[in-house]
């Protein structure tokens, strides 16, 4: 890392001290939101580290966005901290790359300062991955577009402001290839139109998960992202800097779940010795932590080629797969060092690998990853 990567991450860490285990586990137990976390973040100058200046941003990139995240979960915070920040990140590049001046004058700043919150809608009930097959529709008027459908798995609707959404503008069966016909806005989220219940889920209590059913939306033509029907290819712009982000975070709840057991190890006294001196101890942390370094070095690898400009699919993919696997091995490591105080709040070491769990479903799959690597690097044929 250079001096100012550095010196990033001690700024980071020292935003973010004050929010320890105690604070974390508080939120894992209430569900609030960590309302003065963001406030400390958004107030440091955070949420804008990968926008450019013009629009209240840093104009740094997704190294520098990377090594942030990583040491928010890495403080213990896990993905209770990095997910109320995460979409601030990255979640408004459509905006940035693809709207017009106009938009990006009245919405970026406000994004960066926390003061406009918004909440990004893709994934949808009878779809998952398969993004081309959205049954959410957007139908054209005289003013410009009304969106009927069913959302789920958006993240902060309880809250946002604003919801960025896809929707089907043009039928699949006159499109020319399945994912076109994809529109992206971005628009008030509208309670009297919008329906936002939570799902209680196993982890991250304090970030919540919702199933949206929109009804008669009115969107004015002037919150269509870029061009009608080109959404899905939007979409694609951050994907690879998403799956860095998700790798790097993982890779920061394992190394702070394995310091913590580590820790442990040392103090835990049975049979007259510490367990850290035996090597069923040892070895399994030992391994953890060989994983998580080797994960962090492709993730940095996927970061430095998208900053320099360069295909970086395979590397972002693979840090994904790779960051994601560490992270939870080492969480799951860590309780079973702990014994049966593993899984005890008191140790936090269950949270973060409830917590862990997430990042290996979420955003894509384990199983859709390595396609992408079978096909893309591999040359195999297409498997579904």
């Amino acid at each position: 890392m250079s001096e100012d990567q550095m010196a990033i991450k001690d700024a980071v860490a020292k935003t973010i001290a004050p929010f320890d285990d105690d604070y974390w586990g508080k939120t894992d137990e209430t569900g609030d939101w960590p309302e003065a976390f963001c406030d400390a973040m958004a107030k440091g100058g955070w949420l804008g580290i990968a926008f450019p200046e013009e629009y209240g941003g840093s104009g740094l990139g997704l190294t520098e966005a990377a090594l942030m995240m990583q040491t928010v979960t890495r403080s213990g915070a896990g993905y209770s901290g990095a997910s109320a920040i995460h979409l601030n990140i990255f979640g408004p590049k459509p905006l940035e790359k693809f709207g017009t001046e106009e938009q990006k004058q009245e919405n970026l700043p406000k994004i960066i300062s926390g003061q406009e919150k918004m909440c990004f809608a893709v994934t949808e009930p009878n779809s998952g991955l398969d993004t081309s097959s959205l049954e959410t529709k957007a139908e054209r008027t005289n003013n410009g577009y009304v969106i009927n459908g069913r959302k789920i798995w958006t993240t902060g609707a309880q809250r946002a402001d604003k919801i960025l959404i896809i929707a089907r503008t043009t039928p699949k069966d006159q499109c020319a290839k399945p994912h076109l016909g994809l529109s992206l806005f971005y628009t008030d989220l509208n309670r009297d139109r919008i329906e936002a219940n939570p799902i209680p889920k196993m982890g991250r209590k304090a970030v919540e998960c919702n199933t949206l059913f929109i009804d008669g939306l009115e969107v004015p033509k002037e919150h269509l992202i870029g061009e009608e029907g080109a959404g899905f290819k939007y979409l694609l712009q951050g994907l690879n800097p998403e799956r860095v982000l998700f790798a790097v975070e993982s890779v920061g709840l394992g190394f702070a779940a394995l310091e913590r057991a580590a820790r442990y190890a040392q103090e835990r006294v049975v049979f007259g010795r510490p367990i850290g001196q035996n090597q069923g101890i040892q070895h399994p942390l030992a391994r953890s932590w060989a994983e998580l370094s080797a994960a962090e070095l492709m993730a940095y690898k996927a970061a430095s080629l998208f900053d320099a400009g360069q295909e970086c699919g395979a590397e972002a993919n693979a840090a994904k797969y790779l960051g994601t696997e560490a992270g939870f091995t080492a969480c799951e490591t860590a309780v079973l060092t702990h014994g049966g105080m593993g899984y005890a709040k008191e140790y936090h070491v269950e949270r973060m690998m409830r917590e862990a769990m997430l990042a290996r479903i979420a955003p894509v799959s384990r199983e859709m990853i390595l396609n992408f690597i079978a096909e893309r690097v591999l040359g195999l044929p297409k498997s579904y």
